[in-house]
């Protein structure tokens, strides 16, 4: 598996937004964190939650767990540093967390404009999985570096209703909330002994060849082994074959594009937001191909 670096060095440059060509220079190792860092505060709000399009298909400003799931990802990215801000993001996350311990796949916002339906019209009052699992997950990768996530209360409530509802499944979920779920398992696996068997109990909803359609979405749009496993040496992993993993990583290396960037296989909600789709993608495909061709 080979890619272009300078492609994709280029590519941001020309269409990525800052953030993300600050998370590529990071993984080159030819930025420190606190670029990257700087680069995210830019979509924070003074409630300490993130808005602003850092989810690109939700340009709103209010703070959302949309946005607060791609600020986790950053803070997981700068390891081993550490931002206060994190904390402070869950303490805003314990502002929004609803009475049974989840979290509303989205917040009301004010003007509609740029977002995409199933954000804007999402229902503020209800839990779900899917939200909860992709915040408390990505929250407790961090957790593993920075001790002020790992001891607040509102990640162990997220963490218990993801238990909880995960327990509970005794059907399929659709294919995006058993993504997120099995990734939330996996980061749960070192300090939660229930996650293990839950993720066995959540791998039998998966096929050998590791494709879970997507239900409503685009028509090649699927969920794939590396987008529920990325990382190798990981619990998840368990759930493919190597033959399957290793199919996966040869069609991520190839669908590097000729302009250097990576596609992904869902719609987009406008013009900017297909860009910053593209630029995320494209930094998170290198950091997937580099970190399973390591060693």
């Amino acid at each position: 598996m080979t890619v272009d670096i300078a492609a994709a060095t280029s590519f941001l440059a020309t269409h990525g937004r800052l953030l993300d060509r600050r998370l590529l220079a990071l993984q080159l190792g030819e930025a420190d964190p606190s670029a990257a860092l700087a680069a995210v505060d830019g979509y924070r709000n003074p409630d300490g939650g993130y808005g602003w399009g850092l989810e690109p298909d939700l340009r709103a400003p209010e703070s959302q767990p949309g946005g607060a799931l791609h600020a986790f990802e950053v803070f997981e990215d700068v390891a081993p540093a550490t931002t206060p801000h994190a904390a402070e993001l869950c303490d805003w996350l314990a502002t929004v967390t609803l009475p049974d311990g989840g979290l509303p796949f989205a917040l009301p916002v004010a003007d509609p404009a740029g977002c995409a339906p199933f954000w804007a019209e999402a229902d503020p009052s209800v839990s779900t999985l899917q939200s909860t699992a992709f915040v408390a997950g990505t929250a407790l990768r961090v957790a593993a570096h920075d001790p002020a996530v790992a001891a607040h209360p509102w990640l162990a409530t997220a963490t218990r209703y993801c238990l909880d509802a995960i327990a509970a499944a005794t059907t399929a979920p659709p294919a995006i909330e058993l993504c997120f779920a099995i990734r939330f398992l996996d980061a749960a696996h070192d300090t939660h002994p229930a996650a293990a068997e839950l993720l066995d109990h959540l791998g039998t909803f998966i096929p050998d060849d590791g494709l879970v359609p997507v239900t409503g979405g685009a028509d090649d749009e699927w969920m794939r082994p590396l987008d529920f496993a990325p990382t190798p040496d990981r619990p998840a992993r368990k759930l493919f074959s190597q033959k399957v993993i290793d199919v996966d990583l040869r069609r991520l290396a190839d669908r590097q594009q000729d302009d250097g960037g990576w596609h992904v296989d869902f719609a987009s909600y406008s013009p900017a937001a297909t860009l910053d789709w593209r630029g995320y993608m494209t930094v998170r495909a290198m950091s997937i191909l580099r970190h399973n061709s390591a060693g």
